[in-house]
């Protein structure tokens, strides 16, 4: 009876341990692939169209889709998903020089977006459906938020795309009067913190519905589900 009894508390021991490696490990991924999303954000206007700079960026994309699938393989059949749909975005990273309105480059894009939206939903329910909060679910929450900026502005760009004139680009502020890739980064993170986007204009329907989801989808997300995670955080913390 004690040899069982010690056994037991051997193995408890050991699973407790186990847990607390996979919740630090998982808040190295959540921590890593912020920082990576973060760098994408900086150097996405110094890189893009400058000869080897372009390959670099080009590169991090890829490190960027690799790290999101890292992230999210808490499981064996999330990871497998994750993969799966991580391979044409990597295509798309290796094979598109630049964005154009062909029909492989739209599929690609929208098989983008599924990417995407996989991975924020797999990370949303990690971050926000544990017991407790600590770094690793804070570390989460910043993902998500980058996440949905930048899936955002693939929406915007396949919106683009199909509506000619579903954007107006100030010539005052803007030398081009088509947006580009970076353009509508600039507009959804502007959109999403409710900053604006100075020089640039939803015109059409379809643009302003849009964009004033996201601007809800931002206001909710900072207000309401920051707050209720950073007040566990702190709750959790006054507790040890």
């Amino acid at each position: 009876m004690i040899g069982a009894k010690s056994n037991t508390k051997t193995m408890s021991e050991e699973l407790s341990k186990t847990r607390a490696m996979t919740e630090a490990t998982a808040s190295h991924k959540f921590f890593l692939l912020f920082v990576f999303l973060l760098a994408y954000l900086i150097f996405y206007p110094y890189l893009q169209n400058s000869g080897a700079g372009y390959y670099m960026f080009r590169l991090m994309a890829t490190a960027i889709t690799a790290l999101c699938v890292y992230a999210v393989s808490f499981r064996r059949s999330l990871a497998i998903v994750a993969l799966a749909l991580a391979i044409p975005v990597l295509l798309d990273h290796l094979h598109f020089r630049q964005a154009d309105a062909s029909a492989l480059s739209i599929f690609y894009k929208c098989l983008s977006l599924a990417f995407d939206t996989f991975i924020i939903v797999v990370i949303f329910r990690r971050v926000f459906f544990r017991g407790r909060a600590n770094v690793e679910t804070v570390s989460g929450a910043l993902c998500i938020y980058l996440l949905v900026g930048f899936s955002f502005a693939n929406l915007y760009w396949l919106l683009a795309t199909l509506q000619k004139h579903a954007f107006y680009l100030d010539p005052v502020t803007n030398s081009h009067s088509f947006p580009n890739r970076f353009d509508l980064i600039y507009y959804s993170f502007g959109t999403m913190t409710s900053l604006g986007a100075v020089g640039i204009t939803a015109v059409s329907d379809q643009a302003r519905s849009l964009s004033v989801i996201e601007a809800v989808l931002g206001l909710l997300y900072l207000a309401v589900l920051i707050s209720r995670l950073m007040g566990a955080y702190r709750s959790a913390n006054d507790h040890q």
